[in-house]
């Protein structure tokens, strides 16, 4: 099917070039032919009798389908290299449980990844329990790495085989959060800094003001931290001959275990070289021994088998139940892909409730927050599609904040108990840049017709009343966040108050509290819509928001095509300098036009 496309489009392409387009085949035909290719012959990838799945943990597992630009999806159709980085959660799901039940596949190999998983903590805990159903099915489990690490450790630990290079290491040293605070920066370039905010826990003002944690913040980091962990043991020793205890007592002993240890210890079972592997391999799928590898399909190509599947079985249902992905920094307006943007989400969700077709929406939601008006904005029509149809909340990585605002009123909520949510506070930053102006001969002069015309103006420090009336609006979201909340989970205000101030929890915790409704992923979530909307086993889901095909792509950026380079692994200064782009890279997010955020703590990240 490749070669054919490869030619067919080849073919055209030369044609175009060569003969500059004088016979009017133009854009529509290349799209034309590429359809056509498309749709005969064969369609997607094929399954050999005694395959093996192949999951690489390079690869990142994300809540949102991958959307290729048009140069991926071109450079893809025209290789026969299967080049997919990413691959959905729920598509990493369906085809590890659809290969428990498939004759064709004998096993599943775990290829550990020298540079880390990308894949956030609670998509890791869901694909962790696909890989506990493929294991119940019988079949065998490989896993190897050069060196393992937590997060990989976490998923390669459901193997029946774990193995190690011998002169690799297995670092289970536990979890840590570093923050980066930039207050002495700002101090020695001049940059002025006044906060409002609400929450004794709202700690993401902090990396501008102090030179570390405060002890609110470091009570509710580490908190979270090991309620994280403390799945970590219990999942890592499921199927070890230690305990989580003794696991415990082997990080603090050493934390970053050798090879031979690793084996001595229960880590791993063998050690074994990446060939010896591949050896073993073709004795599980019945190779030939001269064969250059084993018999083997990677988990995103075998995905696109189960997606077609599941196309044809599910095509003649009428009762549709949508997916929509909110994923990313919420901002006021349109945002961009990889943000929330508060009026594309809302008019989403408004579509889907107009729509009768739709029985019931999930919405999947990974998001620190960000706007408070924008979360308003979202949290609006999620409580209006209440009123119609089932509309279910399924926290991913993270549902925090303005995430956790938007979720408030969903008929159900889920989140993985390694989820973070929570922190309901608001706060405000008001940056200026007086005094590096100053300092280099920069001076302003107003005139204006009103005491607060300037009110947003950043070429001074703001006086007390305009704090005040800012503090105002800061008190009067946050009082609206507590009634949302209130009101939604039908918790008192006095005992919510309590457990709010701007603090995050883990999604256990935040089960205990009353804030979610039950611990699971998004595939309990479908089923729950389904169940609440009566649908029994009748329906089918579609996804939003839908990504523009090939066609469509090569249609709007037929003269854009760029080669895309792999990414590699940053050497440690490269990579402080990343952490500091990105995080300061947040404040271009910060566009909410009153000023007020609800959001985690910047770039709050876990090692």
């Amino acid at each position: 099917m490749k070669n054919l496309l490869k030619y067919t489009l080849a073919s055209a392409i030369g044609t175009l070039v060569g003969m500059g387009l004088l016979f009017g085949l133009g854009i529509g035909g290349l799209i034309l032919l590429i359809a056509v290719a498309a749709s005969s012959g064969d369609s997607g990838p094929k399954v050999e009798d005694k395959s093996i799945l192949v999951l690489d943990l390079s690869a990142t597992i994300t809540d949102v389908k991958p959307s290729s630009t048009t140069a991926e999806a071109l450079s893809e159709a025209l290789s026969d290299e299967d080049r997919s980085t990413t691959i959905a959660l729920r598509a990493a799901i369906d085809s590890l449980e659809a290969a428990a039940e498939d004759d064709r596949i004998v096993g599943l190999y775990i290829h550990g990844s020298t540079n880390g998983t990308g894949t956030g903590l609670a998509n890791l805990k869901e694909v962790r329990a696909a890989l506990e159903k493929f294991r119940a099915s019988g079949k065998e489990i490989v896993a190897y790495d050069m060196s393992w690490s937590e997060r990989e450790y976490y998923l390669g630990s459901v193997a029946n085989t774990i193995v190690v290079n011998p002169l690799g290491i297995v670092e289970i040293n536990g979890l840590a959060s570093e923050s980066m605070f930039f207050a002495g920066a700002l101090e020695k370039f001049g940059i002025g800094v006044q906060v409002t905010r609400v929450g004794e826990y709202k700690s993401a003002v902090e990396p501008f003001l102090l030179t570390k944690r405060s002890p609110e913040s470091r009570q509710q980091a580490q908190k979270l931290l090991d309620d994280i962990w403390s799945d970590f043991l219990v999942v890592a020793s499921k199927h070890r001959e230690f305990s989580p205890e003794q696991l415990q007592g082997l990080v603090n002993g050493q934390g970053i275990v050798m090879a031979e240890e690793a084996r001595n210890e229960g880590l791993v079972d063998k050690l074994a070289y990446f060939d010896e592997v591949v050896t073993d391999l073709k004795e599980l799928t019945e190779s030939d021994p001269d064969d250059r590898t084993f018999r083997q399909i990677s988990l995103p190509s075998y995905a696109g088998v189960v997606e077609n599947k599941n196309a044809k079985a599910n095509k003649d249902s009428e009762n549709i139940i949508g997916i929509v992905y909110a994923e990313g920094e919420i901002v006021s307006g349109q945002g961009t892909p990889s943000q929330i943007g508060g009026d594309r989400l809302a008019k989403e969700l408004r579509d889907l409730r107009l729509d009768e077709d739709i029985k019931a929406v999930v919405l999947r939601v990974n998001s620190p927050g960000g706007s408070a008006t924008a979360s308003e904005t979202i949290q609006r029509e999620v409580e209006l599609t209440r009123e119609v149809k089932p509309i279910v909340v399924s926290m991913g990585n993270m549902a925090a904040s303005g995430g956790y605002w938007i979720s408030s009123y969903g008929t159900k909520i889920f989140a993985e108990s390694n989820t973070i949510t929570g922190s309901i506070g608001v706060f405000g930053l008001l940056f200026n840049v007086q005094e590096i102006a100053n300092q280099n001969g920069i001076t302003w002069d107003i005139v204006k017709t009103g005491r607060y015309a300037d009110f947003e103006t950043i070429t001074r420090a703001k006086t007390q009343q305009e704090l005040a009336i800012n503090q105002r609006f800061v008190d009067l979201i946050y009082e609206r966040f507590l009634t949302i909340v209130a009101d939604s989970r039908q918790i008192p205000k006095t005992k919510l108050a309590e457990i709010a101030q701007g603090r995050i929890w883990s999604g256990e915790e935040a089960k205990n509290l009353n804030l979610i409704d039950e611990i699971g992923g998004i595939e309990e979530a479908l089923y729950a819509a389904a169940q609440l909307a009566e649908l029994e086993d009748d329906w089918k889901v579609e996804e939003y928001p839908r990504y523009p095909s090939l066609e469509e792509q090569i249609l709007d950026k037929i003269g854009g095509i760029r080669a895309s380079a792999p990414g590699n692994q940053p050497d440690p200064l490269t990579a402080q300098f990343q952490k500091l782009r990105e995080e300061l890279g947040i404040l271009g997010s910060l566009n909410d036009p009153v000023g007020a955020y609800t959001r985690l703590p910047y770039n709050f990240r876990i090692d």
